[in-house]
């Protein structure tokens, strides 16, 4: 995480801690947002900057909560991540640097993509 002042251990639960400052991931289906369906926006738990509109999430099957597109590009930080085996995109909050989860290049129209996100790093509102 980019702002070391914060206690992040005393801000966040020990999942999202976990998640957003270890890169952790959160089992899939058991998120709060994973076939959440309200309309709003998604923000990010750390820092509360706006992330993802409700109209750009779908049903990607993957037991997490999948967007096609953020809501700006610059909310946004991409970078390459080859743990686990795999090469992958990782994407993190451009403002806090929180791990947010990944991106892939098999979503839907008009993207293409699928920002695949742990709902642990999210909070929603109307």
């Amino acid at each position: 995480m980019d702002d070391k002042t914060i206690d992040w251990r005393t801000k966040l639960t020990p999942e999202a801690f976990k998640v957003c400052c270890e890169k952790g991931t959160e089992r899939a289906f058991t998120g709060a947002f994973w076939d959440h369906s309200e309309v709003g926006t998604y923000y990010c738990v750390c820092c509360d900057t706006p992330l993802f509109r409700s109209d750009t999430k779908f049903d990607a099957g993957c037991g997490w909560p999948s967007f096609f597109e953020p809501l700006r590009d610059e909310v946004i930080r991409e970078a390459k991540d080859t743990s686990h085996g795999m090469v992958r995109v990782e994407v993190m909050c451009d403002n806090c640097g929180a791990h947010l989860g990944h991106v892939f290049p098999d979503g839907p129209p008009p993207t293409g993509l699928r920002y695949c996100i742990n709902s642990v790093s999210l909070t929603f509102h109307n």
